[in-house]
């Protein structure tokens, strides 16, 4: 554990005089970030696309359930039964 804080401490001494030299007022993302930046919107873009697409293709009305309509048949049969035997 040792090694590895005073191999740390050894890089950031060597790296703070590099830091101090970087005029802050010059620093910006480059190209690198501008091409990175770039390509994530065109992958969100892309993916929103699909999405889309997939989404249009989606049948929202929900599928009866045999068994809710088999057990309410049975409810209203048994209404109208007993209905009938009170007349």
């Amino acid at each position: 554990m040792s090694d590895m804080s005073a191999s740390l401490s050894l890089a950031v001494t060597h790296l703070a005089p590099l830091a101090k030299e970087v005029d802050q007022n010059k620093v910006t993302p480059g190209v690198l970030g501008f091409i990175v930046f770039a390509v994530m919107a065109l992958a969100v873009w892309g993916l929103m696309k699909s999405m889309s697409k997939h989404m249009q293709k989606v049948d929202f009305k929900e599928a009866p359930d045999p068994a809710a309509e088999q057990k309410a048949g049975q409810n209203a049969g048994r209404k109208t039964d007993s209905g009938a035997s009170r007349s």
